[in-house]
């Protein structure tokens, strides 16, 4: 059994997910949004909230959902890890996810296990952490 996170977002799923997909060279599996399903059934608040979408990557699977105001707690507790396998996969990366980033907790640089490590969270509000191993592994 693999864990799989599950991201919430507030109201900007599909704009995160769609990024995430980007980013890990991943695809778009399923969308289901808040209009895909009868009014008795269907969250608290408009009909273009993401109720539940995937990616699919080589590394596995990432699930998000849209959250009502009234439900949405902001990440804490955890960051999600991307290990580039290259310098230039590092700056890629870095550059995607932590553009407009709402906080920058540690800028690109080295450190006694890895070339290059980053902590930020994202425009969306989730938490990252990134590295390049490189000769220190």
């Amino acid at each position: 059994m693999q864990p799989t996170p599950y991201l919430f977002f507030a109201g900007d799923c599909f704009q995160a997910m769609s990024l995430y997909a980007d980013a890990l060279n991943g695809k778009i599996g399923m969308v289901l949004r808040n209009s895909d399903f009868p009014p008795d059934d269907r969250m608290p608040g408009q009909d273009d909230l993401v109720m539940n979408m995937s990616i699919v990557t080589d590394g596995g699977t990432i699930y998000g959902s849209d959250n009502s105001e009234e439900m949405y707690e902001a990440p804490q507790g955890f960051r999600l890890h991307l290990d580039a396998a290259s310098q230039s996969e590092f700056d890629r990366l870095f550059g995607m996810l932590a553009a407009d980033a709402r906080t920058v907790e540690m800028e690109p640089a080295e450190v006694f296990w890895a070339e290059r490590f980053a902590m930020f969270t994202d425009r969306f509000g989730t938490p990252w952490m990134l590295d390049f191993t490189g000769n220190k592994g």
